[in-house]
């Protein structure tokens, strides 16, 4: 139950996300689309995305299946292998390419074209490479190093919840 609901909530941002880029206006000075897309070429942004999500989505699955059994004991292994199966298939059919695509216009926004030049610039060196490499690696890292830390303020709101909500019931 908590994986689907974690789903729905990361699916929810990214929908924001997306919306909140159909109203982006371009600067005068912006790069062009054809540039961003060399630095999203450059930058290997969609196999970036999709190792990220990849190890984000199976962290955050090994983590909820862990809580979803403490919380719910009867859970049986065919709900989780249900649960996996839906998050494979979220996964396998996720809109990278139209993702990417919803990205040009805020890139266009933020960055003009010799902020985009010189970004492709430094991704196309050794040491923006590296960085790109190391990157799944570091944010798998970083999830596993916060999750618990995370988790325990979740846990304590929840508790703060459920007591405020017993007072208002006395």
């Amino acid at each position: 139950m908590r994986l689907k609901s974690t789903l729905c909530a990361c699916l929810l941002a990214v929908s924001l996300c997306a919306g909140a880029q159909t109203t982006v206006s371009i600067a005068p000075d912006a790069a062009s689309k054809e540039d961003v897309r060399k630095l999203f070429d450059v930058m290997a942004s969609r196999d970036q995305m999709r190792q990220i999500m990849q190890q984000v989505f199976a962290q955050m699955q090994n983590m909820n299946r862990e809580q979803l059994k403490k919380r719910h004991p009867d859970v049986t292994d065919a709900d989780l292998a249900r649960l996996d199966r839906q998050s494979e298939d979220l996964l396998k059919n996720f809109p990278l390419d139209e993702m990417l695509s919803d990205m040009i216009p805020v890139y266009q926004r933020h960055f003009t074209k010799p902020d985009i030049d010189a970004l492709i610039t430094f991704y196309s060196s050794a040491t923006g490479q590296k960085f790109l490499h190391e990157m799944p690696a570091v944010t798998s890292e970083t999830m596993r190093a916060v999750y618990p830390r995370i988790q325990a303020e979740v846990d304590a709101a929840l508790k703060r919840a459920e007591e405020k909500g017993d007072s208002t019931q006395k």
